[in-house]
């Protein structure tokens, strides 16, 4: 593609100029040492992403995952748990993910299976649950060395994990595996975990209290189950937990109070899903940033106002444009960022 190839030949020529240049440029530690590499710090606000915005391109390594993160111009991240526990060696799944997701869901839209498939989900439930059971195992001894490794390999190229998701914080997860996570997060850089909001008091004071233990943040994600006290119980329950608000699936839940929400929780937002959806009179659709009835423009600028220190992370969710990829999209999303806080 050609962002792609424009970036690969920009940054082969950046590193012949550097190695054909007087000598005295070649030890100018401070030129070196942002040679090539992004930065979304815009005026005073840290844009972010969450790299499930790549989700639809082939390779989802950790190394093509900094790829793109960099052909971006994304420089902190919210990363999820795939790039970094497949290049920490967790045993490789055997289940067909997208049968399963794909049967799932017709079955949770309330839509008839046949008796076949009926047979089909559940032998990949039976599957899922085999496979459940070998990364707890994997998890309860894995080594944080590779994720130490990670930490470094992003930072050295400009980049900063602010945050990790990875699927190890559900109820069904060991305390072990929590802990896992945790620590996991912790030698990657991160300074809080994420996870969709259990809607279980008990587990978010689990997670709070664990939390405790290892000195890290535990942010809940919502969807259009958010609303304004939606976090309240969590907050009261332990310093530790926080949140990881969508300001998109707000709007979409007809919810007129964003910015007073935002203006009371600020020190407790670690990070903020940034996406442009549009409010149930109209829809509620996810669409190309400036088309929908979320205000993000208005919202950066009241977090450059006000100082707030957490990172608006771009999430792509909307439908690829004919002819684009993710990687143009969040480019074009970053562009939107810079405009608004000029």
């Amino acid at each position: 593609m050609k962002n792609r190839r424009e970036f690969l030949i920009k940054s082969t020529l950046g590193a012949t100029a550097l190695a054909l240049a007087p000598t005295w440029l070649q030890g100018a530690p401070s030129l070196i040492k942002t040679l090539n590499k992004p930065n979304s710090l815009i005026n005073g606000v840290q844009i972010g992403c969450i790299t499930y915005s790549f989700r639809s391109l082939p390779d989802q390594s950790a190394e093509a995952t900094l790829n793109y993160v960099k052909e971006c111009g994304i420089s902190a991240i919210e990363l999820m748990g795939d790039p970094a526990e497949s290049f920490a060696g967790i045993p490789a799944s055997p289940i067909n993910r997208t049968r399963m997701w794909q049967l799932g869901g017709k079955s949770r839209r309330g839509e008839t299976l046949s008796a076949e498939e009926k047979l089909e989900l559940a032998e990949l439930q039976k599957e899922a649950h085999a496979y459940a059971q070998v990364v707890a195992e994997w998890r309860a001894k894995a080594d944080m060395k590779p994720f130490e490794k990670i930490r470094k390999m992003y930072a050295d190229q400009g980049v900063k994990i602010y945050a990790f998701k990875p699927a190890a914080f559900g109820q069904h997860n060991s305390d072990a595996e929590i802990s896992y996570g945790m620590r996991a997060a912790k030698a990657l850089g991160a300074t809080h975990v994420t996870l969709e909001h259990p809607a279980d008091d008990a587990h978010t004071l689990r997670l709070g209290k664990l939390g405790e233990k290892h000195k890290m943040s535990v942010a809940y994600h919502g969807h259009e189950q958010q609303t304004f006290d939606f976090w309240d119980t969590a907050l009261t329950q332990s310093k530790r937990n926080a949140l990881n608000l969508d300001m998109g699936h707000y709007i979409a839940a007809g919810h007129s109070d964003l910015i007073p929400l935002i203006e009371k929780q600020q020190k407790n937002i670690l990070s903020m899903h940034t996406k442009d959806r549009q409010t149930p009179e109209n829809g509620k659709g996810n669409v190309v940033w400036g088309n929908g009835d979320t205000p993000i423009g208005e919202i950066l600028q009241l977090m450059q106002k006000n100082n707030y220190t957490f990172p608006a992370t771009i999430e792509l969710e909307y439908n690829l444009p004919e002819n684009s990829d993710p990687i143009q999209e969040v480019q074009k999303c970053l562009e939107f960022c810079r405009k608004s806080l000029v």
